[in-house]
């Protein structure tokens, strides 16, 4: 997935315009953007909503982002909008392997009440919103089957952290934040799941947009969140592998199936190694999952 847009779970009218905006995932919100006093009535939208489009032949996936577990709502979260098939969940302020685990016996247990298959409803975590986050990044590799990717926040961390600003006049992440991205990345590599950017929250700003965009893809996470249906055409456009870099991909690939026992290979004038075939692939193999999901 390349663009995953975030819309509250009681906004009917910005729901349905999501379901148009040509983003590759709608996560549905029941954590931040909706009040306390909400809730139970955002909960009883999600699984109207989830269940009214689920049956679409063509649409984008449906996540619902669930309350933290140390809030005590994720159970009443899961009961109600379980039974309405989504793809997966986002579980907020995860703290690691164990969270996932946690999770994946709550899903289990309420998939079979539905009737659904064991492992229907992936997970996708965001990574660093508390600072205990961040040191256990490293044991999700392995937690669950279901983990399908990370993710990582900026607002909450920069409230636990007592930071005053989490980016500088130019809009860049300061050093705390940026170091919660890169462990977000890593932890997504260790544990072979899609490394997902964070949100820009200045919507109307799409220079900065594509900046932040571009600078992830160079980095290796292969999609981002996005809070306004009008960032979800940048992030789909930087997010698309662009033809020159497939034709340079099938290249590769093929000067190392020209020559099976090669270690090196030579294409215009450029050596490239093992690890070039593997970047290689990995981004054919990414082409195909979106044509796939086209």
């Amino acid at each position: 997935m390349r663009s995953l847009l975030f819309v509250p779970a009681d906004a009917e009218k910005k729901l349905a315009k999501a379901m148009e905006s040509g983003a590759d995932a709608v996560i549905v919100d029941l954590e931040d953007s909706i009040s306390a006093d909400r809730k139970d009535a955002a909960r009883e939208a999600a699984a109207e909503f989830v269940a009214a489009v689920s049956e679409w032949p063509s649409r984008p996936r449906i996540l619902v982002r669930v309350n933290g577990l140390e809030t005590g709502l994720t159970d009443q979260d899961l009961d109600v909008v379980i039974r309405a098939r989504p793809d997966g969940v986002m579980l907020p302020k995860a703290e690691g392997g164990q969270a996932i685990i946690h999770l994946d016996a709550k899903l289990a247990v309420r998939e079979a009440v539905a009737g659904l298959s064991d492992g229907h409803v992936a997970v996708y975590a965001i990574a660093t919103e508390t600072a205990h986050a961040l040191f256990v990044a490293g044991s999700y590799r392995g937690a669950s089957r279901r983990l399908a990717g990370l993710t990582w926040g900026a607002e909450d961390l920069a409230v636990e952290l007592g930071a005053e600003a989490n980016r500088d006049a130019d809009g860049r992440f300061l050093d705390a934040f940026r170091l919660a991205r890169t462990l977000c990345l890593a932890a997504a590599a260790s544990a072979r799941v899609q490394a997902i950017d964070t949100v820009a929250v200045d919507f109307r700003d799409e220079a900065r947009l594509r900046r932040e965009c571009e600078e992830a893809r160079r980095d290796g996470f292969t999609g981002k969140m996005a809070i306004h249906p009008g960032q979800v055409p940048v992030i789909n456009a930087v997010f698309t592998p662009a033809p020159e870099a497939v034709a340079k991909a099938e290249a590769i690939v093929a000067a190392f199936a020209a020559q099976p026992g090669a270690g090196v290979v030579g294409l215009d004038g450029v050596m490239y190694d093992r690890p070039h075939l593997v970047r290689a692939q990995a981004l054919l193999a990414r082409v195909k999952e979106l044509e796939g999901a086209a």
